[in-house]
């Protein structure tokens, strides 16, 4: 009883505490920017005001409250926060050294499957990457595993500057798996990759209904151990996506033919040769991350690469999000790539798509990636358009809180842009 009684006064005190942090967040009025609120419309010389965390009003003519911190956004344009749906952001420092890599498994041939992994447990939120990739416009990123043909299950985590309630958005996230002959020991057929797969979740279902006798060890052997069968259970019953990293069109065709034999919700990231089978993702409504500069057949498995190939996919009805596909350093390039799948193609419109609302639509998350009243403000205020390379970021708000303008890379700029004399 004693503990019960502790446990609940200590539950209290938590939640006065975490109360009271969303109450003394500061208000802020951005006023006279042009604010895209969807990819798609935008308000010329608008407000919005920003308090307790959330978006309290956006719109022209909007009344700024007596208290609040105003930012000049005339002649700038403010758009939702950027997403990059792929990274290993807060998993790796420095990808060379292993002691600073959290986001990779080096394991033996016969142990490709860590379906209970979890990034949100490894991650740093004191990443120096982290600064770097807010200073791009980017206040979100999905931190995902790498490795094997079943790396663990990824996570959504804000941009913050030190964890809090508001970093982790949600996680799980999906479940990740690599298709190719790398994603088992040695090299083999690619067919034994997808056999081993559709073995693995086939054995998760069975699982599902034998819990009790594989408990009293009454079952045959299976395909995993029982924390892997138990997490891909959200995988088989069609709850949580499954991330299928590949790139050649046959890949990418078996894991659409996984998706609607086993009706489960398939990802494709990477997606180099997607463009040669579009119609079939189309059809099977399987979305693509894909970065649209990685145009260099780099191995046999990304041999018929193209510039367009954003612009090809969403001609074709397939929803495209933009990505850094695995960088942690790298994140802050994400507008430049969106920049150049506009260049060659892909609708403006469709590119602040690709980074903000539809990795939202393609994770389920409702209310990410736009600016409309009640939803959680993270947004960037750019000095021009934010595809442009001279365009520069001028604010960054994530889950409501003005974030500094500042990175490793900056501080030592400015420490050594005078020297000394001697």
């Amino acid at each position: 009883m004693k503990l019960h009684a502790l446990t609940t006064v200590l539950g209290c005190c938590l939640a006065v505490a975490s109360a009271h942090a969303q109450s003394s967040k500061q208000t802020i009025a951005i006023t006279g920017a042009t604010v895209h609120t969807s990819p798609t419309s935008s308000l010329k010389n608008a407000t919005i005001v920003i308090r307790d965390g959330k978006i309290a009003s956006v719109g022209v003519g909007a009344k700024v409250p007596a208290n609040a911190k105003v930012i000049d956004g005339r002649g700038k344009v403010v758009t939702a926060g950027f997403i990059d749906s792929s990274t290993s952001v807060g998993l790796v420092e420095v990808s060379q050294v292993s002691e600073a890599n959290d986001g990779y498994f080096v394991s033996s041939a016969d142990d490709k499957v860590h379906a209970a992994f979890r990034v949100v447990d490894g991650y740093n939120d004191n990443s120096v990457a982290i600064p770097v990739a807010r200073l791009g416009g980017v206040t979100s990123v999905v931190a995902a595993p790498r490795g094997s043909l079943i790396s663990g299950q990824s996570a959504l985590m804000r941009l913050t500057t030190a964890r809090s309630a508001d970093t982790v958005v949600r996680a799980p996230l999906a479940m990740v798996a690599t298709l190719g002959g790398r994603s088992l020991g040695g090299r083999p057929s690619r067919g034994v990759v997808i056999e081993r797969l559709r073995e693995l979740l086939d054995d998760a279902r069975e699982y599902r209904k034998v819990k009790g006798r594989y408990q009293r060890n009454q079952t045959r052997r299976f395909a995993a151990e029982r924390l892997d069968l138990e997490a891909l259970q959200p995988v088989v019953t069609g709850t949580m996506p499954l991330l299928v990293r590949a790139h050649r069109s046959s890949d990418l065709l078996a894991a659409a033919r996984l998706a609607t034999e086993l009706r489960i919700k398939v990802i494709i990231e990477g997606g180099t040769e997607a463009w040669l089978v579009a119609k079939e993702l189309a059809k099977a409504k399987i979305p693509v991350l894909l970065d649209p500069v990685a145009n260099l057949p780099s191995d046999f498995d990304r041999i018929r690469v193209r510039s367009d190939a954003a612009a090809v996919l969403n001609e074709a009805g397939v929803t495209v999000a933009i990505s850094t596909l695995g960088s942690a350093s790298g994140v802050r390039r994400l507008r430049q790539l969106a920049g150049n799948a506009v260049a060659n193609g892909l609708p403006w419109a469709k590119a602040l798509d690709a980074v903000t609302t539809a990795p939202a639509r393609i994770f389920g998350l409702k209310g990410l990636g736009e600016i409309k009243r009640g939803v959680v403000a993270d947004l960037v205020l750019w000095s021009s358009d934010p595809f442009e390379l001279a365009t520069r970021v001028e604010a960054i708000v994530i889950a409501g809180e003005l974030m500094p303008l500042a990175s490793r890379q900056t501080l030592l700029r400015d420490r050594y842009r005078r020297l000394p004399s001697p």
